[in-house]
């Protein structure tokens, strides 16, 4: 049930809810183009910029010829340029004079810098104040660009590690590479805290660091502290806008790795946002309304236990409801949210809240993290977010229903564990922690999570710390009760990292697989390299990356073991796809398609479902399908979540659109242990 927002908040935001996108972006038959079409290169400036870049290119082809150890790991700072202004030129992706000025100074950076790394220099690598770096992303093996604000107290030759603060940036439809790349080489940030690094993620362009967007926050991070001295115990993650919407999510999916989140505006949730702000009615399927709980924070939110948290609001700001309905969240685990809110201010950071907010983090980050706290409380609906410090999920008992985990360690080495939903724990301590005791056992408790009646809790004993101070105990619940130890799995079980839905491969390596062969019907085959062709080009527009694209007939063992792959076609067209169509739960024959006791005509439909790939069960395969949210959901990033489950059948006479593969007539989930379940 939604929370109705308060008359007086309403009468509050009623010229804000007058301004926003509203009904003008809710028309799925009439989505404008994002990013937007940039102007017509006047010819001299075209002229320019593409033997520039010519040179930039043929220079880069120079360093890849190398052979000494240093220069492929510096080229993703060169190839950043070179990346970012062929996509402005191919794809007219400048859009106003401006941008054609800053495009000639980044092309004039990625020269200087080709140049001295031929030289053997890098004097970018011990540049202070603002600075652009890159790194190759394992997904897609693009270079992806970030920001960076080096203080000028960083000393290169020191030993000191230094806080790191993630800031992460707004809407911006303009703001691809080129303009990225630009502003960051020219415009700080909100803050400059002392003794801080501030990491400015691409987050592969606007989609409120989702998906690519999030790993992506992941990748720019770990790259930051593989060329810089960062103290792993001081990193915050920070943002406004649709960086506040990113903050709250990374907050409460990754709370472990952080000693600070500082979300400001943006959204924290999918369906009251979208009523509030734009005014949209939905009308979701059920499956729709489960995978909102990919991205919707709420039902996390009993993992900020762990997580100091500074939210921000304009008191006249729209966007103050994500922290509103997030204050509600926290409220019904007893937390009170600290919520500073700038007076009278609309959609910005008001100067006095600036300084309170600076001076809490500064008091949090003289703290730090703690890796080792006493009590954990964590909250998932997917083994895509398995973790909390020394609490790991490995089994739920069913996806995309609430999972919880208490657990605390009390005295003599006694640790009790609340559960529900999890069928397999594992309680990893590392070396040197100090809360349980070397040379005594460890007695564990366990007890059922929001239990209203007084509980006798079931008790094991287990060893205790090794002598280096960690221990490690992996636990399993059966119809007895938990057991120490996990039982031998003998057929496939979705696990961290390989529970879907379809989007999940999309977080990790993948190459796109097209057919070659003679299809068993040109229509639907014919569909599946349309749906191929649509993957290709908005994975570039929209994660702004190349997808890896092999014919079946060259695909390699290699590519098999480490990546996921997405094909297209069908068992008759699509070599690879022939050798696993027997082994996939889904059977797809010349005739009939058949999902349990459904049957379906194959000249009509077409599977899509993501699944254990049979030649490689510890990676994915996908059939028919890129990531399931289309152009509509690009115009508002509250929308930019999961539209299918684990797998569906498209009836493939119905024409894709903005919202949709085809007509949807048959969808589900995949039950634990990868098998058909039945209709909900």
């Amino acid at each position: 049930m939604r929370t109705p927002l308060p008359l007086t908040l309403a009468l509050c935001l009623l010229p804000a809810l007058l301004l926003a996108d509203g009904p003008v972006d809710n028309i799925p038959e009439n989505v404008r183009p994002v990013p937007p079409v940039g102007i017509e290169l006047p010819q001299a400036d075209a002229d320019q910029l593409k033997a520039g870049l010519a040179k930039l290119d043929d220079l880069i082809h120079k360093l890849k010829m190398r052979r000494d150890m240093r220069t492929p790991q510096m080229l993703p700072d060169v190839e950043i340029f070179s990346r970012a202004l062929h996509q402005a030129l191919e794809y007219q992706e400048l859009f106003n004079p401006n941008d054609v000025k800053t495009a000639k100074q980044t092309l004039a950076e990625g020269l200087s810098r080709a140049e001295s790394l031929l030289e053997g220099k890098t004097p970018w690598t011990t540049q202070t104040g603002l600075v652009v770096r890159g790194y190759r992303s394992k997904i897609d093996q693009t270079v992806q660009p970030y920001g960076l604000e080096i203080p000028e107290n960083y000393h290169f030759d020191g030993s000191d590690a230094f806080r790191l603060d993630i800031w992460l940036h707004g809407r911006g439809e303009r703001s691809t590479e080129a303009n990225f790349l630009a502003e960051h080489m020219r415009k700080p940030g909100q803050y400059q805290p002392n003794h801080t690094i501030v990491l400015h993620p691409f987050g592969r362009y606007c989609n409120a660091f989702k998906f690519a967007g999030e790993i992506d926050i992941l990748e720019a991070m770990a790259d930051v502290k593989k060329n810089y001295r960062v103290d792993d115990n001081r990193v915050a993650i920070r943002g406004f806008s649709m960086g506040g919407a990113g903050c709250w999510q990374m907050a409460v999916h990754y709370p472990d790795l952080f000693f600070a989140a500082n979300p400001g505006a943006g959204f924290s949730e999918t369906p009251l946002f979208l009523d509030v702000f734009q005014k949209e009615k939905l009308e979701p399927t059920w499956y729709e309304k489960k995978l909102w709980q990919w991205y919707d924070c709420p039902g996390y939110a009993e993992n900020l236990f762990n997580l100091p948290t500074v939210a921000y609001s304009g008191e006249i700001d729209i966007q103050k409801q994500a922290a509103d309905v997030m204050e509600a969240a926290l409220a019904a685990e007893d937390m009170p949210l600290t919520h500073v809110i700038g007076p009278q201010t609309k959609h910005a950071i008001h100067a006095d809240s600036k300084k309170i907010i600076s001076a809490k983090l500064d008091a949090l980050a003289e703290v730090g993290r703690d890796t080792t706290p006493r009590r954990v409380q964590f909250s998932t609906f997917t083994l895509r977010y398995p973790q909390m410090f020394w609490v790991r999920v490995n089994g739920l008992e069913e996806h995309w229903k609430p999972a919880h985990v208490r657990a605390m360690v009390h005295f003599q080495n006694n640790v009790s564990l609340a559960t529900e939903n999890v069928s397999r724990l594992e309680l990893v301590f590392p070396p040197g922690q100090n809360e349980l005791y070397v040379g005594r056992k460890v007695q564990l408790s366990f007890f059922k999570a929001n239990a209203t009646e007084r509980q006798e809790p079931q008790t094991l004993k287990v060893d205790g710390p090794e002598t280096d101070r960690s221990w490690t105990c992996k636990l399993e619940k059966t119809a007895d009760g938990w057991k120490e130890g996990w039982s031998e799995t003998t057929g496939l079980a979705k696990v961290p990292g390989l529970q879907g839905p379809i989007d999940d491969a999309f977080l990790d390596s993948f190459v796109v697989v097209s057919p070659t062969g003679q299809p068993w019907n040109a229509q639907v085959n014919n569909w599946a390299l349309g749906e191929m062709d649509h993957l290709v080009q908005e994975w570039r527009r929209q994660f702004r990356g190349d997808a890896i694209v092999k014919a079946d007939d060259k695909l390699t063992d290699e590519d098999i073991a480490q990546s996921n792959l997405i094909l297209f076609g069908d068992p008759g067209s699509n070599a690879v796809l022939a050798k696993i169509a027997d082994k996939l739960p889904i059977q797809w024959g010349k005739e009939e398609i058949t999902v349990g006791d459904k049957t379906y005509k194959s000249t009509e439909n077409a599977p899509v479902l993501i699944y254990p790939n049979p030649l490689n069960p510890k990676k994915y395969v996908v059939i028919n399908s890129g990531f399931t949210y289309r152009e509509y959901a690009y115009l508002n990033n509250a929308r930019q979540v999961p539209k299918l489950p684990d797998w569906a059948i498209v009836d493939t006479t119905t024409a894709p659109n903005a919202l949709w593969p085809g007509k949807i007539v048959d969808a589900n989930f995949f039950d634990e242990a990868w098998q058909l379940k039945p209709a909900e």
